[in-house]
């Protein structure tokens, strides 16, 4: 979905991928990150959300919570980072940075909550009464208030399936003051996932209609706290400099870009965005069978958010191949494992094992096998490997060099 992008405006990314796999300084099977790239993509959002008093908190899961590519996006301006769980809030946190929110669509395990309350969350968002009492215990005899975000729905609100959950705008009153009841805890304001979505019959990103669940919860919270009460608005979902003027506009005052970040949110599927794509997947060709050649998979994941479609790979051995016509390949059925995938190489032109293959699919590093590389310095002309990580964040043990 991505590759056409990649090759028009970041080829030099591609061609510098190929060079460092084919010198053995890059794994097969993993996300490769331009990290220069990635962080001239945090400087401008950071830059624009500012301007129109948003503060950013960065999703890292889909670069798999990766020292290198937190820093980046440290070093572009992002106010902090949005756990999506605990696996995510532990290097954020590890590696110095701030945690800007925790529990926004992953509740803290109940047996987590005091190393939670340890991490420092400036916001921790609550689900249901118990939750809130699991995290006042946590935090109670502490030396700080824990901010509290409440996630609010109606029966109109737009879920995914299996990310349900939160208060219902009837029950917001009577929450927020059991809240505030509670030790250690205060209400700060309200969250909703996905308040914004792309729409491919008409190419654009659309609020849903859990924006109007946010403003009429505002509404509800400022009756019972008073008007001057400065409520924090948690709205994230299709998040890039494109729409930080739309969720200016409803109300937002926090934003959670993560694809946005790597140039691969729906809408710059279809449309030329600011931000520069920064992130391809890279393998090789492991083997021939019958003369249909095999790739290395363990992180051939399409993050489902586009219906099915036919996914086409470049094949290289040196960089000049970047431009040779891309490649089909059969993508694993999502019901088996990915160990591999067969290419498809038009008539006539014969792959080998060991060649470079690159997908600009969109990625979510943390639910993979796959490795997450770091590289600096291709705009430069001097690219180099910096970091390889694990999808949890840690220091990869990779032999190959």
């Amino acid at each position: 979905m991505f590759l056409k992008s990649l090759i028009a405006r970041n080829r030099s990314f591609l061609e510098a991928s190929v060079q460092l796999h084919q010198d053995n300084l890059i794994p097969a099977n993993s996300y490769v990150l331009d990290l220069d790239a990635l962080e001239a993509n945090s400087r401008l959002m950071s830059a624009v959300a500012h301007l129109r008093g948003l503060k950013v908190y960065a999703m890292s899961k889909q670069v798999g919570r990766a020292a290198g590519a937190l820093r980046a996006i440290t070093d572009g301006g992002a106010d902090g980072y949005v756990a999506v769980d605990m696996a995510c809030a532990r290097p954020i946190v590890a590696n110095g940075h701030r945690l800007g929110n925790l529990g926004h669509l992953v509740q803290v395990p109940r047996a987590e909550a005091g190393e939670a309350a340890g991490l420092a969350p400036e916001y921790w968002t609550i689900f249901s009464r118990n939750k809130a009492m699991e995290a006042s215990r946590a935090v109670s005899g502490g030396d700080r208030v824990q901010r509290v975000l409440l996630r609010v729905w109606d029966r109109e609100d737009v879920f995914y399936p299996g990310h349900e959950g939160g208060f219902h705008l009837n029950e917001l009153p009577e929450a927020i003051e059991f809240v505030n009841r509670l030790d250690g805890l205060t209400f700060a304001g309200l969250t909703t996932f996905p308040a914004l979505l792309y729409d491919a019959g008409t190419k654009r990103v659309k609020t849903t209609p859990n924006v109007e669940t946010l403003a009429r919860g505002v509404e509800i919270a400022l009756g019972r706290l008073g008007t001057g009460f400065p409520i924090e608005v948690n709205a994230p979902g299709t998040t890039s400099t494109a729409v930080l003027g739309l969720l200016a506009e409803i109300g937002a005052t926090q934003v959670e870009p993560g694809h946005g970040l790597t140039g691969t949110t729906p809408f710059h599927a279809v449309a030329d965005l600011p931000e520069q794509p920064a992130v391809l997947y890279l393998t090789e060709v492991a083997h021939l069978h019958q003369d249909v050649p095999l790739c290395f998979g363990g992180g051939l994941y399409v993050d489902p958010v586009f219906d099915p479609y036919q996914t086409r790979v470049v094949v290289a051995r040196d960089p000049e191949e970047v431009g040779l016509e891309p490649v089909r390949i059969d993508m694993p059925d999502p019901a088996g494992i990915d160990y591999y995938a067969r290419l498809h190489p038009p008539e006539g032109r014969r792959l080998q094992e060991g060649d470079t293959v690159i997908a600009g699919f969109r990625i979510q590093a943390f639910v993979t096998r796959a490795l997450v590389v770091g590289v600096k310095g291709i705009g430069a002309g001097n690219p180099v490997v910096s970091g390889i990580w694990n999808v949890d964040g840690a220091p990869a043990d990779w032999g190959g060099r």
